[in-house]
């Protein structure tokens, strides 16, 4: 499925025209400080020379490089220069260039397991947050179908962990598709088994809701102790809640069944 090529998504149609160009200016890069031989100096090549910059702190020519290489069709190239933008790494953070190269690279016909496949997927998922909440002073407004679009796409077809999370949020929240708990759960299950901490805690909440106490709680329980940093203080609260609620010998039995989820898995 591509983005814009449905009628759900027609809010963002008029978009394409300039999103499609790779946005910015050409850079003309010093031949001489890529490679010396005009027929090695391929995209790829100069991709790598963008990488090693990069690595040695030195990023405006890592991203003159960058350029250079996804203006002639190196995708890695071209989501580098999205995550800068996004992030604001070595150039000014501006979020609606980085969502214009983002594009380029979802646009890509990347089978799942060839090389590009995490640009893609990594793509797919962050153009879903974009469209999910819009980005103030562009034309990017919030559109939580076509957010759901993009996930599913990261999520079904490259079975991407932040993605089948993202598709069980928005699930469970009834944005952009009917509100479903039992479709929510299963995309959190898949996203779990492969150690995404915010689908364990999830997961967790919505068995400790649904009466399978001790299952929940140990389940949030073990995603609180591997949860990335921007996730811990809403994983902490939600535990920290189910634990106040369950009686002690549930707590008791829940942080030993902690314990071995951690060993041995979500599955």
């Amino acid at each position: 499925m591509r983005i814009f090529e449905t009628g759900k998504t027609a809010v963002l149609a008029g978009l394409v025209a300039s999103v499609v160009a790779l946005p910015g200016t050409a850079y003309a890069l010093d031949e001489n400080a890529v490679i010396q031989e005009p027929e090695k100096r391929s995209p790829w090549a100069v991709f790598r020379f963008g990488f090693s910059a990069y690595k040695r702190g030195e990023k405006e020519e890592a991203v003159e490089a960058y350029r250079y290489a996804a203006e002639n069709g190196q995708v890695g190239a071209r989501w580098k220069l999205a995550r800068m933008y996004a992030e604001g790494d070595g150039v000014a953070r501006n979020d609606y260039e980085a969502f214009k190269f983002f594009y380029a690279v979802a646009q890509q016909d990347v089978r799942p397991g060839s090389p590009d496949e995490t640009y893609v997927s990594d793509a797919l998922v962050a153009l879903g947050k974009y469209l999910k909440a819009g980005i103030p002073d562009s034309p990017i407004r919030a559109n939580p179908l076509a957010a759901q679009e993009h996930f599913m796409r990261a999520a079904a077809t490259y079975r991407n962990s932040e993605a089948q999370y993202q598709v069980g949020r928005m699930f469970l929240d009834g944005e952009g598709v009917a509100e479903s708990v039992q479709q929510a759960a299963r995309w959190f299950q898949l996203a779990a088994e492969k150690g995404h901490s915010g689908a364990q805690a999830m997961l967790g909440h919505i068995l400790f809701e649904s009466g399978r106490m001790v299952k929940g709680l140990a389940m949030m329980t073990a995603a609180l102790d591997h949860a990335a940093p921007g996730d811990v203080g809403w994983i902490r609260t939600m535990q920290e809640q189910a634990f106040a609620l369950a009686g002690e010998s549930d707590r008791r039995t829940a942080i030993a069944l902690a314990h071995d989820l951690r060993e041995n898995g979500f599955d």
